[in-house]
């Protein structure tokens, strides 16, 4: 029994299984299908929960309703949808009602994994210690690792800024992205995806190669100097300020190409380097 972060932190696992989970009110809120799923084994999981739901409620835990939520969580299709979610209290009454023999290393996963994020906020050291570990034991090399790590400290720096600026999560961060990437690589990330033939669901800069990590990076760092220098408020000035982070890194990135005669936008992705590794062995 171990329970471990995949690339995304709303994914955890228990024994190869996911739990999605999002941070809401300070705390984690647990997919409460997805738990029903490992621990009754059910071919429909949804009408399982649904029957139980039913259940606790002819038996008067009607506390238990006011501790589920609905949140947003992304579904197997990559769109987000109103998900019933609870915290660790009404998780662990759900957990007793379910008889399973993974009932109690279940308990003591939950336990172990809300817990880290708490101390990840005391001390964010951990969290990054954890991100390493969880890299190189997927296979990358430490070197990549750095860079990989170093890109989500100049990620965060970018995003922050923009929270501070007026920026709406979710949709405006994405058109900004979008615009940071089509400037450097001359394409959007959906479209770098299908470059690298990597499905909707893979995080692309696990798959990026030293050179595109740091531009990348470049790009991203550029577009935050732009927007602090200019104290940039509002999605359209940030918007021209991501625009114009791409484009710089842009012209960086075709000088290179231009005297190496390589192309840095490669098709290469983690999952073939990893399978060639595989096949050598």
């Amino acid at each position: 029994m171990a329970g471990t972060k995949e690339k995304n932190k709303h994914i955890a696992l228990f024994e190869g299984n996911k739990v999605r989970r999002v941070w809401h009110d300070e705390k984690w809120f647990f997919s409460v299908v997805d738990i029903v799923a490992i621990l009754s084994e059910s071919a429909n999981p949804r009408r399982y929960w649904s029957d139980l739901k039913i259940k606790l409620a002819t038996e008067g835990y009607s506390e238990l309703y006011e501790k589920i939520v609905q949140l947003k969580l992304q579904s197997s299709d990559g769109k987000l949808y109103e998900t019933d979610c609870s915290d660790l209290e009404g998780i662990f009454r759900i957990i007793q009602s379910i008889p399973s023999p993974k009932a109690e290393p279940f308990k003591q996963w939950l336990a172990k994994i809300g817990k880290e994020r708490v101390d990840e906020i005391q001390n964010p050291e951990l969290a990054m210690e954890r991100m390493r570990s969880l890299y190189e034991q997927k296979g990358y090399t430490g070197d990549w690792v750095a860079k990989r790590v170093r890109g989500i400290a100049v990620r965060n720096t970018l995003t922050d800024e923009w929270n501070k600026r007026g920026l709406k999560k979710g949709v405006e961060y994405a058109i900004l992205t979008n615009e940071i990437m089509q400037g450097t690589f001359d394409m959007k990330v959906d479209d770098y995806k299908k470059h690298k033939n990597l499905s909707v669901q893979h995080n692309l800069r696990d798959h990026m190669g030293d050179i595109e990590l740091i531009l990348t990076m470049l790009a991203e760092a550029t577009t935050t100097k732009l927007s602090v220098d200019r104290d940039s408020e509002g999605f359209n000035k940030l918007h021209n300020d991501a625009k114009e982070g791409g484009e710089i890194v842009g012209k960086t990135r075709r000088e290179i190409e231009n005297r190496s005669g390589k192309k840095i936008a490669t098709k290469n992705n983690f999952l073939n380097i990893k399978s060639k590794k595989k096949l050598k062995d």
